[in-house]
């Protein structure tokens, strides 16, 4: 069953009502199972980081693992955990004022299947603040739906100069033989991509991706604490093979992470 609470307590509709309201604040998604986290680390330090930067406040890392803990399934089933920090108390007219910032954590159920290859469009757009995983959502979701409702699954997003940057709320890398690529450009550094890039043995760069030449590359995937490791099987026009044998070998390189306990 899912759960929601704020600070430890059950979601009161006010103080959830005022993050709908202002939409300021910044969050992390996890998969939990068994009590363990791949990533926990990097998950926490991007609270911090986030936090500090979108309130000048400091995050206790040991609260924030035992919200945590206290959401997880009894069973140890897999879910996916997000904490989201936020000042239900914060106004629009005053969002200078000193934050005292709350930890809203939700979980929800792990899908049932692993998702298919990705079909996914480009469209030009940059999310405020890029570096920051905030709530700010807006224009990553219409994207989406606009894609979709051209008949392609989800939107990947380039800048002014066609250059790919990241996914609607995902990374991208791609395959050229052995080498591995991650596009450069302002975005979101996931934690499945850095923990991907330590995991992998091949050779890797970080390097301008412009979308006109995506038919260099071998194979595309996407990257997401959710799924792991998907495979893309066409941006705009260029068909990529989901089923390129070095895809498997990603993911088992994901899967061979080491978890940490919450």
């Amino acid at each position: 069953m899912a759960e929601i609470e704020i600070d430890g307590a059950p979601a009161d509709p006010a103080r959830l009502a005022a993050l709908g309201l202002l939409n300021y604040g910044h969050f992390t998604t996890m998969r939990a199972e068994a009590g363990r986290v791949r990533g926990l680390g990097l998950h926490l330090d991007r609270l911090v980081r986030d936090c500090r930067t979108l309130f000048g406040a400091d995050l206790d890392r040991a609260a924030v693992r035992e919200r945590i803990r206290a959401v997880l399934p009894a069973d140890d089933g897999p879910v996916i955990v997000r904490v989201t920090c936020y000042d239900p108390a914060l106004g629009l007219e005053r969002p200078a004022a000193p934050a005292a910032p709350a930890l809203l954590v939700t979980t929800r159920p792990v899908a049932a299947a692993e998702p298919g290859p990705l079909r996914v469009r480009t469209a030009v757009y940059r999310r405020e603040l890029p570096e920051v995983k905030h709530v700010g959502l807006f224009g990553l979701v219409h994207h989406r739906r606009l894609a979709q409702l051209a008949g392609f699954d989800d939107a990947l997003l380039t800048d002014e100069d066609g250059r790919v940057t990241e996914g609607a709320t995902w990374n991208i890398g791609f395959l050229a033989g052995e080498r591995l690529v991650w596009p450069e450009g302002p975005g979101l550094r996931g934690v499945t991509e850095a923990l991907l890039a330590g995991a992998y043995g091949g050779p890797q760069s970080r390097e301008p991706v412009p979308a006109d030449a995506l038919a260099a590359f071998d194979a595309a995937f996407a990257v997401n604490a959710g799924v792991g490791v998907r495979p893309i099987a066409a941006v705009d026009g260029t068909a990529f093979d989901p089923a390129h044998p070095r895809l498997a070998e990603l993911r088992a390189a994901y899967r061979g992470v080491a978890a940490e306990t919450v």
